[in-house]
């Protein structure tokens, strides 16, 4: 798939606590055809000390209106900076790229788990799985009431189940602790959030038996594989999150 860099519009930049927000993104040009789990990379102007682009997962498209959508969390200066685009600015950005999770077959019962910011992706992937026919289950982590974010959206795609850390709201503890891993039989996860949950949710997937695929977060300073700085351990060696990934099978990392 074509690589492109375009300046695109800022539609929409909307708040959705202090942490989090979404920006929204239109062009001129027909946004090319995106697949869940892919990214962009975003030249961040206005930040002298943020001097490469920054990978984000897409969080949504809207081919009918000719947008995508962007889940940021407020991290560093970089994201920070991006949190005050309003309307009308202009945002640079290299996509689409990566990889992306795959579609299962016919018939498998899915669930899509996620931790956080790493619930990015899994909007996008969990519309694309209904519109191929499936009707997946949703297990979002987060640490508080104040942290969940974008609940209702997913609502609209499949049963949302909820757990935070301090119990605040839904179940207490983490993703791998909510019961309804222990009460429903799936045949795939898909899975992104924070290193030790993906790795969780992993363990959980080989004593199971249960096919998974997470997305990783890996700092990325090109995204096009020309730096190396963005290299995990594989079972086919070192690969490139920002080509090889950032799906990757989980049987295949050598965590």
């Amino acid at each position: 798939m074509a690589k492109r860099i375009e300046s695109l519009n800022i539609t929409e930049n909307k708040r959705l606590n202090k942490d989090f927000f979404i920006l929204e993104l239109s062009g001129k040009s027909k946004i090319p055809d995106m697949k869940p789990g892919q990214f962009v990379q975003v030249k961040i102007e206005g930040s002298p000390g943020t001097f490469l682009r920054r990978p984000i997962s897409v969080h949504d498209v809207n081919y009918g209106q000719n947008t995508l959508k962007l889940l940021i969390q407020i991290a560093g200066k970089g994201t920070e900076t991006l949190s005050r685009l309003q309307p009308g600015d202009i945002l640079n950005i290299i996509y689409p790229l990566g990889n992306s999770f795959s579609l299962p077959p016919e018939g498998q019962n899915v669930l899509l788990a996620g931790g956080g910011c790493g619930i990015a992706p899994l909007l996008f992937l969990g519309k694309y799985l209904r519109s191929n026919g499936f009707q997946p289950d949703i297990l979002l982590g987060f640490r508080n009431t104040e942290r969940i974010i974008e609940f209702n959206d997913y609502k609209e795609i499949g049963k949302v189940f909820l757990t935070t850390e301090d119990g605040s709201q839904g179940e207490k503890g983490f993703v791998t602790q909510h019961p309804v891993l222990a009460t429903s039989k799936y045949d795939r996860i898909y899975c992104c959030g924070p290193d030790p949950m993906m790795k969780a949710v992993a363990e959980y997937s080989s004593k199971n038996n249960i096919f998974c695929e997470v997305s990783l977060e890996n700092l990325m300073g090109c995204g096009i594989g020309a730096c190396l700085c963005c290299a995990v351990d594989t079972v086919r060696g070192n690969l490139c999150t920002c080509v090889d990934g950032p799906v990757f099978n989980t049987k295949d990392l050598k965590w």
